[in-house]
């Protein structure tokens, strides 16, 4: 907590900048709060995050069966 107290400006500069994504305080080895951006995105898969980033081949699926063999997943 002391540590916290006498860094809070760089805890919180480290947390808005995006450098750490979450920052967990303890008191006597505890947690017992944790520093998160007020806009830190909610957890979980983000659809589309890539959309008109690139172009995916239409022949992207041509080589299914021979990973699957690589994979164990069907016999050769």
């Amino acid at each position: 907590m002391l540590d916290a107290k006498t860094q809070l400006s760089r805890l919180v500069e480290a947390v808005a900048s995006g450098r750490e994504r979450e920052i967990v305080i303890a008191r006597h080895g505890r947690p017992v709060a944790r520093l998160v951006p007020l806009d830190a995105p909610a957890g979980g898969i983000k659809l589309g995050l890539a959309k008109g980033l690139f172009e995916v081949p239409d022949d992207i699926d041509r080589h299914n069966d021979e990973v699957a063999v690589l994979f164990g997943l069907r016999g050769s």
